[in-house]
């Protein structure tokens, strides 16, 4: 089955599969049309595992090669050799082995991929705020490293993110930022509302990969809550009132 999906075309370079896959597509309806990959949220979970078996379909591999974590906001990477039964907490993960699908859910935090195919290694994650201030970024490249990568050879992409100028951030956000680093003020900009700031998390995130000195990278520049017809997006929801949302899925495979 062909969904719509957006691909990046440095990742593409390399020959690897890979796909971040939009909301079209799926059967779900309502507030998570169409195509949610949300197994957290209140849809049908008939619906959800279709949607799923769906973006597996989609890139060559049975439903349940298609792996996604329970994602927590840690800077967590997990290295997978097998499919599993119940989901590990953590928000990244990376392989070695062939076959598998290694898989992030988002609605506005950025889903990051990661190939270094001279080694055989990838790697997929979830970064919100949270992930890229504790490190998932870093982590993830660790974990690759560990399984024969070389930082220069692995590509990365960062796909659907809130964009700088459909996030804004209280004082307190802006404090706990400044307080890790006064050059993170660079991320931030003046909000139209006295005390807040919009925060640029695509251009933080960017930073943090390429200070780890990989060799190729790029940032889709995607905003998930200006794009409704593509994207979900939390924030967008919660400014709607909205009762909950979809979650979208971008993913990698290896051979």
């Amino acid at each position: 089955m062909s969904l719509p999906t957006i691909v990046s075309p440095v990742l593409q370079a390399t020959g690897i599969r890979h796909a971040f896959f939009t909301r079209q597509g799926g059967v779900s309806d309502g507030v998570y049309a169409s195509l949610n990959g949300g197994v957290g949220s209140s849809d049908e979970r008939d619906r959800v595992m279709e949607n799923r078996r769906r973006m597996a379909e989609s890139l060559g591999v049975a439903a349940e090669r298609l792996l996604v974590p329970f994602q927590i906001h840690s800077p967590d990477c997990l290295v997978v050799d097998a499919p599993w039964t119940d989901r590990p907490r953590c928000d990244a993960l990376a392989t070695s082995t062939p076959g598998l699908a290694l898989g992030v859910t988002g609605a506005d935090c950025g889903m990051i991929l990661f190939a270094d195919t001279r080694a055989g290694v990838i790697g997929a994650a979830h970064s919100g705020w949270k992930g890229a201030l504790t490190g998932v970024v870093e982590a993830t490249i660790a974990a690759m490293e560990k399984l024969g990568a070389r930082r220069a050879d692995i590509a990365v992409a960062l796909g659907p993110t809130i964009g700088p100028d459909s996030y804004e951030v209280g004082p307190e956000f802006f404090a706990q930022f400044l307080a890790a680093s006064h050059d993170y003020a660079r991320f931030f900009s003046p909000s139209e509302r006295e005390g807040h700031h919009m925060f640029d998390l695509p251009g933080f995130i960017s930073a943090r990969v390429e200070r780890a000195g990989i060799g190729a990278y790029e940032n889709l520049r995607l905003d998930t809550y200006a794009d409704e017809t593509r994207f979900f997006s939390y924030r967008r929801t919660t400014h709607r009132k909205e009762p909950d949302y979809g979650r979208l899925v971008s993913a990698i495979v290896l051979g």
